[in-house]
């Protein structure tokens, strides 16, 4: 806050430089703009189909985002700037200056046409109407062309001239673009944004053309591409089929699945019943004691050769009806033989083949049914199970042929999609093709209205552009400013107090002496009460013993001579006798503007002892004799001098040597009860001025303070906050 505060302080002082670069530009510039002619504007619009589809006859389904429609009126309107396009339309300029009247020519540079011959006019046309029907586009490699492209330039119908008074854009998020011109020619204004449009919707009309020519072509050549593919890969499987027999592999596969199922499940069926004859024919033997058993056996035996023959077919038969996937013509003839069997197993068992005394003829008789039957289970499980071995190893066989033509058929339907899809974009082509164009013109443009004057606005912005660069200069004089400018700045830098500061006057050396206390000047004025401040202020920050104060400075000036007479003037306005000793050894300023009393080395002799008589200010100078205070006289010499001096004056006022003779000056130093150094106003600290910063900071006890001189007359001078010094 306090850098803005400083800055803003900074600029006020300037701001009648800042205000008179504003004027200068601002008159400059109403020069400059006053013979501007006027200035016309048109307006016309184009309807793009993008967001409103009311007029397409086949809109398009897909949803479109923002980032795309915005894409897509970018790519328009930068269409609509191309310099093909814009060259047709200088052409049509061209060509109709070439052919108007004088009075309705639309150049501003009217007598670059006037000038040409009516035989120059005519060639020009003839050209340039020929270029414009073979849609030729200028270029300045050409020979030819350049000519062609001066009269076009002069004349201002140039790319740069119509592009830059163009203006279009995109109407809020509507579906409309505005086209805008600017002219010095009402008529010319309309007649750019007309013909503009009419170039452009030829030219976007041709590239649509084109573009669904080159669409049509490629997915007609697409489409047939996939097709030819999709019967390559279908006459494969025929030839495959043909080859392996096979007619409906999935059908055949699906049927003789289904007779393993069928034979297997019968299988099952039959080794169940083979378990429950055992076991019914040896629960009926376990009911026969052994002499019935045993004559069982011997009767049994004869019975069984007399139906052998008839089991025998039996079985035969069975074998047959199993292998013929149970024939039912074969199974009438099975159960008429087991029906014939069973009559002749009941007249077998009618005669007495048991034992007379046992009446267990129910019992015989279905033994022998289930022997019966338990032959024809085992037979039958043998049978079923050749079978189903012959009907896995033929299910087998067609696993290969299997997985050929799953192949073919997954490739048939892979080309058929691709196929379909082709199609289908070449459907969609064709369609689009016989769209019509979205994009017309909507407003066509009329002759322009006269356009507000901006030669107020030039003036405005030459003004304020004045401004700115003054104040960008002026910040950055200010940013690289590191002088000390007040006495803050002198204190925060240097880390030392500081007394006042004094202004500058155009009163300088001993005259200073003779200052009036109350004057008219306003400079002096300030002068006055600034050096009584600091006199003030000097009198209570001595800290030494003693009456002598040494002046100093980091470098020789007449500046640190100008405040021993301003301090020496100040003291005798306090009723206090002064004296002043140049203590520079080199015939300081003092000793030069002045003519003092003695020179220091004959005080030292006469060991301080002068007459002053009512002087209120006493000078003593010194001789160019190069040497320092010690060198001068002995150090009990120079203790008795300023003793002596001290009871004769109130104050010893000392224009010390400067820092830069750091030896000299600290003698002086030594013999001060305070040392006051004075810095002038706008230095800035030096490198080398640090070391001599430090010494005043750390090795002098008795060091009073600064003083600013040479100021201006501002109560507080400006000046940036500064980083304090890293001493």
């Amino acid at each position: 806050m306090k850098e803005l505060l400083f800055l803003l302080r900074f600029l006020k002082r300037r701001v009648l430089i800042i205000l008179g670069a504003m004027l200068a530009a601002m008159v400059c510039a109403y020069f400059l703009t006053r013979q501007l002619p006027d200035t016309y504007r048109s307006k016309g619009r184009l309807a793009t189909g993008f967001v409103d589809k009311t007029d397409q006859m086949i809109p398009n389904e897909n949803s479109e985002g923002d980032a795309e429609i915005n894409r897509k009126f970018d790519n328009i309107i930068q269409l609509i700037r191309l310099k093909k396009v814009v060259d047709r339309v200088s052409y049509r300029l061209l060509m109709h200056d070439l052919k108007a009247p004088a009075d309705s020519l639309f150049s501003e540079n009217a007598t670059v046409i006037e000038k040409l011959s009516a035989a120059e006019k005519d060639n020009y046309y003839k050209t340039v109407k020929q270029k414009y029907d073979q849609q030729y586009e200028l270029s300045q490699w050409n020979a030819d062309d350049r000519k062609l492209l001066g009269l076009i330039g002069a004349l201002n119908f140039d790319y740069e001239h119509i592009d830059d008074k163009l203006q279009i854009s995109r109407l809020a998020s509507s579906d409309y673009i505005s086209i805008e011109n600017e002219a010095n020619n009402s008529v010319m204004a309309a007649f750019v944004i007309n013909a503009l449009t009419e170039e452009f919707l030829a030219v976007y009309a041709a590239r649509l053309k084109d573009s669904n020519n080159r669409s049509l072509e490629f997915f007609a050549n697409m489409m047939k591409e996939k097709l030819n593919a999709l019967n390559a890969i279908m006459e494969q499987l025929k030839q495959y089929k043909i080859k392996n027999k096979v007619l409906n592999l999935n059908e055949q596969a699906r049927s003789l699945y289904g007779h393993i199922i069928d034979f297997e499940t019968r299988r099952e069926v039959a080794k169940k019943d083979v378990v429950a004859l055992k076991a019914a024919i040896a629960n009926i033997d376990q009911r026969f004691d052994p002499a019935d058993r045993k004559f069982l056996e011997n009767k049994l035996t004869e019975v069984n050769r007399e139906i052998a023959a008839d089991k025998e077919e039996i079985r035969a038969l069975n074998r047959a009806y199993i292998n013929s996937n149970f024939d039912p013509a074969l199974g009438k003839r099975l159960d008429s033989l087991q029906s014939q069997l069973t009559k002749q197993i009941q007249v077998s068992s009618d005669q007495y083949i048991y034992n007379p005394l046992n009446a267990k003829n129910d019992l015989i008789n279905r033994k022998l049914e289930l022997e019966i039957e338990l032959e024809l289970a085992e037979n039958s499980i043998t049978t079923i199970e050749a079978e189903v071995n012959r009907l896995n190893r033929k299910y087998e066989g067609m696993v290969p042929n299997e997985a050929s033509i799953q192949q073919y058929e997954t490739s048939i339907d892979i080309a058929g999609k691709e196929y379909i899809e082709a199609l289908q974009r070449y459907n969609n082509a064709i369609l689009e093709s016989y769209s019509p164009i979205t994009i017309k013109q909507v407003q066509k443009a009329m002759p322009g209205n006269l356009v507000p004057s901006k030669k107020n606005m030039y003036i405005l912005i030459a003004g304020m552009a004045a401004m700115m660069l003054c104040l960008i200069v002026f910040l950055i004089l200010y940013l690289l400013d590191n002088s000390i400018r007040s006495p803050y700045q002198l204190a925060y830098v240097t880390g030392l107090p500081v007394l006042g500061r004094l202004n500058k006057i155009d009163v300088e050396g001993q005259r200073l002496l003779n200052l009036e206390y109350k004057v008219m000047n306003s400079k002096i004025s300030k002068y006055n009460e600034m050096v009584q401040s600091i006199r003030y202020e000097v009198n209570h920050a001595s800290k030494g013993k003693g009456k002598v104060i040494s002046i100093t400075g980091l470098k020789e000036s007449t500046s640190k001579s100008d405040m021993v007479y301003g301090l020496a003037w100040a003291f005798s306005r306090t009723h206090k006798k002064v004296l002043i000793i140049d203590g520079l050894f080199e015939q300081g300023v003092i000793s030069q503007e002045s003519e003092p009393e003695k020179d220091l080395a004959e005080l030292m002799k006469i060991r301080g002892k002068i007459a002053t008589g009512n002087q209120e200010i006493t000078i003593i100078g010194q001789s160019d004799s190069g040497l320092s205070l010690f060198e001068l006289a002995p150090e009990e010499a120079i203790d008795e001098t300023f003793a002596n001096l001290s009871e004769q004056f109130d104050i010893i006022l000392v224009d010390a040597p400067s820092l830069e003779s750091e030896n000299k000056a600290k003698e002086w130093f030594d013999y001060s009860r305070a040392v006051v150094c004075v810095y002038e106003f706008g230095k800035t600290v030096q490198d080398y001025d640090l070391a001599k910063i430090d010494y005043l900071k750390n090795r002098i006890e008795h060091f009073a303070g600064w003083v600013l001189v040479r100021t201006s007359l501002d109560v507080d001078p400006l000046g940036k906050p500064l980083a304090p010094l890293d001493i």
